[in-house]
């Protein structure tokens, strides 16, 4: 499950703190992006699958400094609109056929006799 984390780290004032909690937030197994958002950027949105919150929240307090936990919310999935794009058509015999072209196919009639001495084998 998708999960979106923002975590505020109170210490972050120069790139050189940035850079160093965003190298360990990235560390972190399951992680796929962290941004550092908020209006004095001291906050760190992180978005993966099946990341560890308090994990991410331990190591950059002890590795940067202070820090809290201040949402963690599961990601909604956006759905492509179908309405602008053409239904693809599936080709009717696949393009790539193994062993060249088919064997056709036969139908053969079962005549079914009441009389046992007849022999339906032969």
């Amino acid at each position: 499950m998708k999960r979106k984390v923002v975590v505020k780290v109170c210490s972050m004032n120069g790139q050189k703190s940035r850079s160093k909690a965003l190298k360990i937030v990235v560390g972190v197994s399951g992680v796929e992006s962290a941004t550092i958002k908020g209006k004095e950027n001291d906050q760190i949105e992180v978005t993966g699958d099946d990341i560890d919150a308090v994990a991410i929240a331990t190591s950059l307090r002890k590795k940067v400094g202070f820090a809290e936990l201040v949402a963690v919310a599961p990601v909604e999935e956006k759905k492509a609109d179908d309405k602008g794009k053409e239904p693809t058509k599936q080709p009717a015999w696949p393009s790539c056929v193994p062993y060249g072209t088919p064997a056709p196919c036969y139908v053969q009639e079962i005549k079914y006799n009441d009389d046992p001495a007849c022999c339906s084998i032969m």
